[in-house]
């Protein structure tokens, strides 16, 4: 693409057409420029989704934003994933955002459905909900990244054909989750006592 781009500028500066003319870049160039506008209405319409469900799962809008800071979390995994294997972000790196925001999200749905069953049962000690939550609740959180992961991990290590869409999805999937599962199990519980919810 930044080949492209550089072309753009060249032919720009040194081809002078003449009145009625003009220049079109068309093959895959012009496919990743359309999957790429795509994308960024694909993006923010699965956050709004994912919210609206968390908001009509759980009743509470504050309930859905400590949810979300899954997604954030998730993304600083996915980001510094590509940045260590040196892959750019692509239309297929974006696709693996939104199913990595998902699994990331899901882990979080795990934890504070327990703590709020937990507060339900009676337990009033906000710091004893979390750890006895996060304790009950740490094998499927686990389970759930490192499945995730793994079912991704052949992909991530492809060399074969269609490697180059298959690389950078899996990952950020597998970055980003290795990075959100982690601070899903450390910052969530957190917030969760900060914001006294």
């Amino acid at each position: 693409q930044s080949t492209v781009h550089e072309l753009q500028q060249k032919v720009e500066q040194q081809i002078k057409l003449p009145p009625g003319y003009f220049m079109t870049y068309g093959g895959a160039f012009e496919n990743l420029e359309a999957a790429k506008t795509r994308l960024y209405v694909a993006v923010p319409v699965s956050l709004l989704l994912i919210f609206l469900l968390l908001y009509f799962a759980f009743g509470s809008v504050k309930q859905g934003l400590l949810i979300y800071t899954a997604i954030p979390l998730s993304a600083i995994g996915g980001i510094f994933a590509l940045a260590i294997r040196g892959i750019p972000f692509s239309v297929s790196a974006g696709i693996g955002f939104i199913a990595l925001f998902g699994v990331a999200v899901l882990n979080g749905i795990v934890l504070v459905a327990e703590f709020n069953r937990l507060k339900s049962e009676g337990y009033k000690n906000l710091k004893r909900i979390v750890i006895m939550g996060t304790k009950v609740r740490l094998r499927p959180v686990l389970m759930t990244a490192f499945v995730a992961s793994l079912g991704f991990l052949p992909m991530a290590l492809s060399h074969g054909e269609g490697a180059e869409v298959q690389r950078p999805l899996a990952t950020v999937v597998i970055g980003g989750l290795l990075v959100a599962t982690f601070l899903t199990l450390f910052v969530l519980p957190i917030l969760y006592i900060i914001f006294n919810i």
